[in-house]
């Protein structure tokens, strides 16, 4: 594991326990959550797994088949508001509410602001941002009969501006405060809420169409190094909250 830099510790006191160890992971076919349903399985965690793809999904479960875990597989499309309510609601009904929810979801145009189309603007917000509020939602009101903690995967782009980069930095920007508010609101619920902030991570989005970069991808995270960072925080004890934990390549690569 690559050296890296962990900063920001601290630590709060919820009032109840939550012994459950079900985790409901987004984006989980590729990089982070990807990686993120396997290193929880192989820790013995069963598994709510949501992504727009079922094909993909499938093939991830029946390479987990060896952990014994329980995988409960949700197909939903974030970029579709209209979906997600009923989406989510159904996997709570059907597979129970979970103790960990990891909103890890994400995607990303590199293009000047004033140059983006309404469209590239809005699918960016409502994945990176009204997606977790919409799920949030549907799941903390469930959550607050036992506790839970929500773990929402943020960047440095969230405090640094970086241009054509604009849309997602403004996006992570307002889920830091938003986990930030939720936190104080769900305190007393014993619902804890925190943010892993990541520099750049070496994951498929570098791939997609909608971006075009040439970084020097050998030198980011990989997505063991955030998935082993995941399961740490979710696994502290109820009795403590990292309120956001700060992980990037020791280079310092964007």
């Amino acid at each position: 594991m690559k050296q890296t830099i962990l900063k920001r510790f601290i630590v709060k006191s919820p009032k109840k326990l939550n012994k459950l160890k079900l985790a409901f992971i987004t984006g989980a076919t590729k990089g982070i959550g990807r990686s993120t349903a396997i290193t929880f399985a192989n820790a013995g965690w069963d598994l709510i797994l949501l992504s727009r793809s079922m094909d993909l999904m499938e093939k991830l479960k029946g390479e987990l088949l060896t952990t014994k875990s329980k995988i409960s597989l949700v197909k939903c499309d974030l970029s579709n508001p209209l979906e997600i309510g009923h989406c989510v609601k159904e996997a709570i009904e059907k597979y129970g509410c979970p103790s960990v929810l990891i909103n890890n979801a994400g995607c990303a145009f590199n293009r000047p602001l004033v140059e983006m189309d309404l469209g590239e603007w809005e699918q960016t917000i409502q994945i990176n941002l009204t997606s977790v509020f919409q799920i949030c939602s549907s799941i903390i009101p469930q959550m607050r009969k036992n506790g839970g903690l929500v773990i929402n995967v943020s960047s440095h782009a969230s405090y640094n501006a970086f241009p054509k980069w604009g849309a997602y930095c403004i996006s992570k920007s307002a889920l830091a405060m938003f986990t930030k508010c939720l936190r104080e609101e769900e305190r007393s619920n014993s619902i804890r809420a925190c943010t892993i902030t990541l520099g750049s991570v070496n994951t498929p989005l570098w791939d997609s169409e909608s971006i075009n970069s040439d970084f020097d991808r050998t030198s980011m995270l990989s997505s063991s190094d955030v998935s082993d960072t995941i399961l740490y925080m979710a696994q502290k004890p109820e009795s403590q909250l990292i309120e956001d934990l700060t992980l990037m390549p020791s280079g310092g690569v964007f």
